[in-house]
């Protein structure tokens, strides 16, 4: 298995790795949240340099619920049943918040995105992580190239 930013931050941190299965979907979600975040910040960010604004126009375009929803659609025929499982138990927990601006819908599909990102992360299987936004992000008709267009013009 290879050794990905997770394991690498708790051996720096003296911090003893836990079972990602013992995790709740929503804590998953948290992380995932997060580490979804970053990948596409460092997406933008690596497009070149803009104005900052601009920058988070375009992540935030991408980021948010609808998109993530529509993201997870596109990759459900693509997942493993370990994977389906793991989106379905965030899909399904129940959040006390809902994101502004988002249906119902849109936002539990995104929480189990977020949830399935924080689990491959947490696993270091960074790779399987990356490959998935990249095929979500591709198979949208937006692939990196359009789902960052404008951010350096």
């Amino acid at each position: 298995m290879e050794k990905g930013i997770n394991s690498y931050i708790l051996e720096k941190f003296g911090i003893e790795p836990k079972d990602v299965r013992s995790y709740s979907p929503l804590t998953l979600a948290y992380i995932g949240d997060g580490v979804y975040d970053l990948i596409i910040r460092s997406m933008v960010v690596g497009k070149g340099n803009a104005r900052v604004n601009e920058m988070n126009r375009r992540t935030s375009e991408i980021v948010k619920a609808h998109a993530q929803s529509q993201l997870i659609g596109r990759l459900m025929p693509e997942l493993t049943e370990e994977e389906l499982a793991v989106y379905k138990r965030g899909r399904n927990a129940k959040s006390a918040t809902v994101a502004k601006n988002a249906t119902v819908v849109d936002y539990r599909r995104a929480t189990g995105l977020e949830a399935l990102i924080g689990y491959l992360y947490l696993q270091d299987r960074t790779e399987r992580m990356m490959e998935l936004i990249l095929m979500g992000l591709d198979e949208s008709g937006k692939g990196e190239e359009d789902a960052l267009r404008g951010v350096d013009d």
